[in-house]
């Protein structure tokens, strides 16, 4: 019979080199999410997207077409060259890891769905969600789905700034990758108190579980710079924290990596400190 010690020893070596690379995939899907992206509520004399210009629909819809395609220089056409977001994005960054993602996963697929819409003088703000989903990619079985929400402005017809809002990302891999419940607030005061558990729905029977838990600051370096990360046995059945949110306002990225002998789990959500 294995000693348990030594076989989650094997076990956390096995996974270390999968998992940076996917940490590498991570951060480049998250990326890639943050620059597409569109949506967050707007205010309450929003229009309907029925009574949205025709070239704002036409817009939302080539943008689709061009991601679905991996046609990076057709998709930069409809970015300022001046395009920044909330994270610090730049038009070259995002081109650089749409180009490094799309090589390595031509099959991500993306749907943007229209919420509501404003004129704001010769601008648009526009409401969206965009859905961003894999296939099943290799023998690894790695797969993505992300949805977001995030407030854009176009100024002819070209996107200037970006926002975002929401965020929910995951990327599993194995055969049977961990199913979780994931509790977090979306928004907490600054310096105040939150929980975050990442919880495995099924019984775990004799598996080992490895995971770790992840609290960042968003920052546009961190697309390009993965965090290393250090795996830990896991007694109870997913992760259980309790985290102090900063004493300024800030984006952070909530993450939990969760791993058995036969899948791994990486889910991120991001967490609005606010004043």
């Amino acid at each position: 019979m294995t000693n348990p010690a030594t076989l989650l020893q094997r076990l956390s070596q096995s996974f270390t080199t999968k998992v940076k690379s996917i940490c590498l995939d991570w951060s480049v899907f998250v990326l890639l999410t943050a620059g597409l992206t569109l949506g967050s509520p707007l205010k309450a004399q929003a229009d309907s997207p029925e009574t949205a210009p025709p070239q704002l629909k036409d817009t939302l819809s080539q943008i689709d077409r061009f991601a679905n395609g991996k046609d990076v220089e057709g998709l930069l056409g409809f970015y300022s060259a001046n395009f920044t977001n909330s994270d610090g994005l730049s038009r070259q960054l995002m081109a650089e890891a749409l180009t490094q993602l799309w090589q390595r996963y031509p099959l991500l697929n993306y749907r943007t769905e229209l919420t509501d819409w404003q004129q704001e003088g010769s601008a648009i703000v526009a409401e969206t969600v965009t859905y961003i989903t894999s296939n099943e990619q290799d023998a690894s079985k790695t797969k993505f789905e992300s949805t977001l929400r995030s407030r854009q402005r176009f100024e002819n017809q070209k996107i200037v700034y970006s926002t975002i809002l929401a965020e929910r990302s995951q990327i599993t891999s194995g055969a049977n990758p961990p199913k979780l419940t994931v509790k977090l607030p979306e928004q907490v005061r600054i310096g105040q108190r939150f929980n975050f558990d990442a919880i495995v729905q099924e019984p775990l029977g004799d598996d080992l579980l490895l995971g770790v838990a992840i609290e960042e600051s968003v920052r546009s370096q961190r697309y390009t710079n993965p965090t290393e990360i250090d795996l830990e046995s896991l007694a109870a059945g997913g992760i259980f924290k309790i985290g102090r949110a900063p004493l300024l306002p800030e984006d952070r990225w909530i993450s939990a990596i969760l791993i058995r002998g036969d899948g791994m789990i990486m889910i991120t959500r991001r967490l609005h400190v606010v004043e």
